[in-house]
């Protein structure tokens, strides 16, 4: 933890974090004509690269950060 009680990174503890967004293909049609079904914000740490996929609900960068350190 560092002094703000924040867990860091849940592989290396670091404390700072990227956030990217990605779009996938689901299944059957769309699969078939490239249309982008899915949407995740991808979030990883500034030092080791660790990465989690969260799916895109419209919540804002800073929140999934802080679900990511903890």
């Amino acid at each position: 933890m560092d002094r703000d009680g924040n867990r860091g990174c849940p592989k290396c503890g670091h404390t700072e974090a990227d956030v990217g967004e990605i779009s996938t293909t689901g299944g059957g049609l769309s699969k078939m004509f490239d249309i982008q079904t899915n949407s995740f914000r991808v979030v990883s740490c500034a030092s080791c690269g660790y990465s989690e996929l969260y799916r895109d609900t419209g919540s804002r960068g800073s929140d999934i950060v802080d679900v990511f350190l903890g």
